[in-house]
């Protein structure tokens, strides 16, 4: 990652791509129009990540608007969604809830209880169908490919990861593929995504590696792999990845031919890295999570990007899962980002990995003031593929006021948290916005 104050690449120059023009019927994603997950003839290649949208089967409509502007102005070749799309404790799924993943269902026994459980399951998945097909739509009209994680919200509807993966394959543009019987090197096509020549190499719901070939050659230059972090811990907290997704973790950038950049939901204790305790009663502090309660800390400013916010306790697995060991010893990883704590927005390097944690997008759930609720761009360029530049699209930049509710927001340091981070990927973003929003008004 490079930036104007850390860096050593000239980001002045503005990008090539261009917001999405009116009349314009091409796939909004490039990749889409060359087949497969590739850098352009501009050398670029866009990820836009979309965190925690954590609602019910009725999506909020601001929600639907940031990602509406958020595709138009950044023209992504991807979207990778990072888990806890799907607020599974919400009270349309109560009949089929589940508070933890170990913990059986309290199902009556007998044939008509098995009828009326079996009914039920089908009613979650038609409200899961309902509410994935909201926040798809505006993928789905602009021929965007994407692809889901998940995270410790999801499976609380009452179905299995692996049971919302087949879902989720239903749509138009969806890259998870079906899990290998038993080994997970050899690589696979998904029907339906958009792109016809991406391959794919899988390990489970929810954890999969995506190639990301060089333009105009089949060369990996980069890979994308998304990860599932698990979800609860049985002895409380947040739990780990599952043994077969580590040590697919350890073989993914050799799969891939490339050094590769992890997405998933949960963060890793290592997030604290980038951070500096300071006394209770220092401004700003935050007291840590958990295994770090009764620490306080504020953004170590000398490992982030200028703009980075500290807006709750990093709520990451009591113990070390190894994860992060595993990405530095296989020399095969630059990079991890996460969602899962909706008021972090900061970005910063420890030990030559680049973390990223990212905000909610969503305004079903708690988070920032609505104006800072974003989703966030990479731009990899293949000068130096592995210094992405990022930029969180703000729903104030993009779209404006707020037509919700008050959404939940709360502030635990009382920090401004109005900074921007990093640098400005988009042409004019307000000008971009005014030209949406009159396009809007005119359909």
């Amino acid at each position: 990652m490079t930036d104007q104050t850390h860096g050593t690449h000239d980001l002045s120059s503005k990008p090539r791509i261009q917001p999405v023009q009116e009349g314009d019927t091409r796939p909004v994603s490039v990749s889409v129009r060359l087949g497969r997950l590739q850098f352009h003839d501009s050398g670029k290649f866009r990820v836009l990540v979309l965190a925690d949208i954590q609602d019910g089967p009725k999506v909020n409509k601001d929600t639907v608007k940031l990602i509406e502007a958020a595709l138009d102005s950044s023209r992504p070749d991807i979207v990778i969604f990072s888990g806890n799309q799907i607020a599974g404790y919400d009270k349309a799924y109560a009949k089929t809830f589940r508070k933890r993943t170990w913990t059986p269902q309290k199902w009556s026994v007998g044939s008509s209880a098995t009828n009326q459980r079996d009914s039920e399951l089908e009613h979650t998945r038609e409200l899961v169908r309902q509410e994935i097909s909201q926040f798809l739509a505006p993928l789905i009209e602009r021929h965007v490919p994407w692809a889901v994680t998940y995270g410790n919200h999801d499976f609380q509807c009452g179905l299995s990861n692996a049971e919302l993966d087949e879902i989720y394959r239903e749509f138009p543009g969806c890259l998870n593929p079906e899990p290998p019987i038993k080994r997970s090197d050899r690589p696979r096509k998904q029907p339906g995504s958009g792109l016809p020549n991406q391959y794919i190499y899988p390990c489970e719901a929810g954890t999969f590696v995506l190639p990301v070939s060089e333009d105009h050659k089949s060369d990996s230059v980069l890979g994308l792999v998304i990860f599932n972090s698990g979800d609860y811990g049985k002895l409380g907290g947040y739990g780990a990845p599952s043994q077969r997704a580590l040590d697919f973790l350890k073989v993914a950038p050799k799969l891939v031919g490339a050094k590769s950049i992890v997405f998933q939901h949960i963060p890793v204790p290592q997030y604290y890295n980038l951070l500096k305790e300071v006394p209770t009663t220092a401004a700003h502090a935050v007291e840590g999570y958990r295994t770090f309660a009764g620490h306080n800390y504020v953004i170590d400013e000398s490992k982030t990007l200028p703009g980075s916010f500290l807006g709750e306790g990093i709520s990451c697995p009591d113990t070390d899962t190894g994860e992060f060991d595993i990405l530095k010893s296989t020399d095969g990883y630059f990079a991890l980002l996460a969602g899962h704590d909706h008021r972090n927005r900061f970005v910063g390097t420890t030990e030559g990995l680049r973390l990223f944690a990212t905000p909610t997008c969503g305004f079903g759930s708690y988070g920032p003031a609505p104006a800072q609720r974003a989703a966030r761009l990479l731009e990899f360029d293949i000068r130096h593929p592995y210094e992405p530049r990022t930029q969180l699209l703000e729903f104030g930049d993009l779209v404006g006021k707020s037509s919700s509710n008050k959404p939940y927001t709360y502030a635990l340091n009382g920090a401004p948290d109005a900074a921007k981070e990093g640098t400005n990927l988009l042409r004019r973003p307000r000008l971009i916005a005014q030209i949406l929003r009159k396009m809007h008004l005119k359909k």
